[in-house]
């Protein structure tokens, strides 16, 4: 397993629901935020069915679960937070959805991108990965390569002056299952914080001991008491990387 200390200037976190981060990646979210990155949220639903308690409606989970999404990542110092009010439990990997996703990373043009992994579909022995987990997953990647890097795709984002954007690499949460490893033994207790915020997930269930056990089992070989794990695709080396950017500030 590789172990890196990779702090990109900017990253852009693309899950299906409110509390997926705090769950896989917001230990990373918290570090790279520390370091001084800029870090935005993209919420592809605001977990509408997700609240089910009787007289409930959706309009107002949706307000609740928003709310305490936002309040997780301030937790983590993440102010950019977007919703797309996609139908949650019915996520579909439409044209749509790819051309919103799309308009949110030309519009942040984040170095790096958090998704969801779209090839997980059995957890353990007592799992199944959500659809829409699994929607998000695809949608991001199709977003991310080729679709936000290609100019003459989605013109009418052009013409908001929003310019393509190809980000540098694409960090895939990958359920303890990853062979990138990122060090949060720092940011635990950030993360445990964010994820309090999810009061109506939470149920009075304390998330301390198993998010604990979870990413210090993940830990196990790199030296570092809690880590979160992924699978990294570096869509441009360092010294392509360089030469676009000085060539994105000289145009």
């Amino acid at each position: 397993m590789t172990h890196t200390l990779y702090v990109p200037e900017s990253a852009m976190a693309i899950v299906a629901h409110p509390d997926d981060i705090e769950f896989s990646c917001a230990g990373t979210t918290a570090r790279w935020a520390k370091a001084g990155a800029r870090i935005a949220y993209l919420l592809c639903t605001s977990g509408d069915v997700g609240i089910a308690t009787a007289g409930m409606t959706k309009a107002q989970a949706a307000a609740i679960r928003e709310a305490e999404q936002t309040a997780a990542a301030a937790v983590v110092g993440v102010k950019d937070v977007v919703y797309l009010r996609e139908p949650d439990g019915m996520l579909e990997n439409t044209i749509d959805l790819r051309r919103k996703l799309v308009r949110e990373i030309r519009r942040f043009r984040p170095e790096a991108v958090i998704c969801m992994d779209p090839t997980v579909m059995w957890v353990g022995d007592g799992y199944i990965n959500h659809p829409d987990h699994r929607a998000a997953g695809t949608a991001a990647v199709d977003a991310i390569f080729p679709a936000a890097g290609q100019p003459n795709l989605f013109e009418e984002l052009a013409a908001e002056g929003l310019r393509a954007h190809k980000p540098r690499k694409v960090f895939v949460s990958s359920f303890r299952q990853g062979d990138v490893a990122v060090d949060i033994t720092d940011t635990i207790d950030l993360k445990l914080a964010a994820l309090r915020q999810h009061e109506s997930q939470m149920k009075g269930w304390d998330p301390e001991p198993r998010i604990r056990e979870w990413n210090g089992l993940a830990a196990a070989g790199t030296g570092a008491a809690y880590v979160e794990r992924f699978r990294v695709v570096t869509l441009e080396s360092d010294e392509d990387w360089e030469k676009r950017q000085g060539d994105v500030t000289k145009g």
